[in-house]
């Protein structure tokens, strides 16, 4: 009887330890996501760029103030020295403002929500108004610290992207004021930025005539929303020309991705590095371009092709986590907020226009869910690269500062948002999700017009 009960217990002791094992063994297997691997919803995305919003708006009351005192100026007849502009994001007359305020314009198409264009139509009536007391204080005083580059337009920076997002802005509310402001912009972008004699955009920085993949964000949605308002087709080809030229020296077709720089005095021997936000500032403007540009234009097809191939390598260099590096080709620096934002938005963009493969939408969502783990909980976006010139070694790019305070995040992240709603809400996909805690599961978009439902 004794034996029968030991061996009763050994039999209960070898099953209970079995069951452990396994469950130990499945746990083992399932794997381990540190940015969740979930399906992300609308209402989830909405939530977040209502979030950025906000923290956005709230950096700037978007006022003339006494840099001395830091009173606000309401007088505008009496001329004042120390006029400044309120500090913040919001009242800034920068690019990245350029994105943000075109990122509202599209969101507020994209949700139905006018809180988000209504920032436009405040911060341009804000410039607008302020324009002509700057100017007479500029004229009685000189230049001024914190003053807007717009009086003094000097590189595509001051206006390339902010000019295209006053274009967006006219567009919808036809405010008459804003006609001369883009006016003036395009006076400085067609007629007085220093060119190439091909007619490529360039700049004498940091070495001698140098072409940037930065300026063709900084021009060609410009001359893109140019062609849109007058309805000529010079802006279109100028656009076309810009992206085809700079790739004839930037893009390079074995690793599929663009240099960030090159300059005359290295030549074909051009050392390469492939900044991360750079390449997003490509990608951006190619579909700003591809969105309005007609088809029957000659250009179309190879700038198809950039985007293509910069989606296939993009693919690939991805990281385990979604995001991408700030060297793209360099794993051991940073992941990086700015330029994950814009890779997201550009594959999420091409699969609902239908310049790539639906295939890729896998990689847009845990871009997505990436870029959404670098949104604070007060709306603030975080690791992005601080502002970077055109250098020629890694240490630099390596080591470039990372901030809530590095604006070039927030109009990523806007956009990233509107076309990843956009992609959830697309009729044509259907989305098979990954199961929870699930040994080898993952999302498959599949077109409903090669998969029809069976008849019911």
């Amino acid at each position: 009887m004794n034996t029968t009960r030991s061996i009763l217990f050994f039999l209960t002791l070898l099953c209970a330890g079995t069951r452990l094992m396994a469950q130990e063994d499945v746990a083992g297997r399932v794997p381990f996501y540190p940015i969740p691997y979930e399906f992300p919803n609308v209402d989830s995305i909405k939530t977040v760029m209502d979030r950025v919003r906000v923290y956005y708006e709230s950096t700037s009351p978007q006022k003339l103030v006494d840099a001395t005192t830091g009173k606000e100026i309401t007088d505008f007849s009496k001329p004042n020295k120390n006029a400044t502009v309120s500090p913040g994001f919001s009242s800034e007359w920068t690019y990245t403002h350029g994105v943000v305020l075109s990122a509202f314009s599209y969101l507020s198409d994209v949700t139905g929500d006018k809180r988000f264009f209504a920032d436009n139509t405040r911060f341009y009536g804000f410039v607008e108004k302020s324009l002509p007391y700057l100017r007479q204080n500029e004229a009685q005083f000189g230049r001024q610290p914190g003053v807007w580059s717009l009086l003094h337009i000097g590189a595509l920076d001051d206006c390339g992207s902010i000019g295209a997002a006053l274009i967006k802005t006219y567009l919808k509310d036809k405010n008459q004021d804003h006609l001369a402001v883009i006016n003036i912009i395009n006076e400085y972008i067609s007629n007085k930025q220093f060119r190439l004699d091909d007619g490529t955009l360039a700049r004498h920085r940091p070495q001698y005539k140098s072409v940037w993949v930065d300026d063709m964000y900084m021009s060609v949605p410009f001359l893109t929303n140019m062609g849109v308002l007058t309805g000529e087709k010079k802006f279109y080809d100028d656009a076309v020309k810009q992206v085809l030229q700079m790739a004839d020296r930037l893009y390079v077709p074995q690793t599929e991705l663009f240099d960030h720089g090159w300059n005359v005095n290295s030549g074909d021997y051009d050392p390469r590095f492939y900044w991360g936000r750079a390449n997003g500032w490509a990608l951006m403007s190619m579909a700003e371009l591809l969105g309005v540009l007609p088809k029957d234009h000659p250009g179309r097809n190879k700038i198809l092709h950039l985007y293509r191939s910069m989606i296939r390598s993009l693919a690939n260099l991805q990281d385990g986590t979604g995001f991408w590096h700030n060297l793209l080709d360099r794993n051991d620096t940073y992941t990086e907020t700015s330029c994950t934002a814009i890779f997201t938005y550009a594959i999420a963009k091409g699969i609902n226009e239908g310049w790539i493969s639906h295939v890729y939408g896998p990689v847009a969502i845990t871009g997505w869910n990436a870029t959404n783990s670098r949104v604070l909980a007060n709306g603030a976006v975080d690791g992005t690269c601080e502002g970077t010139t055109f250098a020629h070694d890694n240490t630099y790019y390596y080591y470039r500062g990372k901030s809530v305070d590095a604006t070039h995040g927030y109009g990523p992240v806007l956009y990233a948002g509107a076309e990843m709603i956009k992609l959830l809400q697309n009729p044509k996909f259907d989305i098979v999700k990954p199961k929870p805690n699930s040994i080898n599961s993952t999302f498959h978009f599949r077109l409903k017009s090669e998969f029809p439902q069976e008849a019911k």
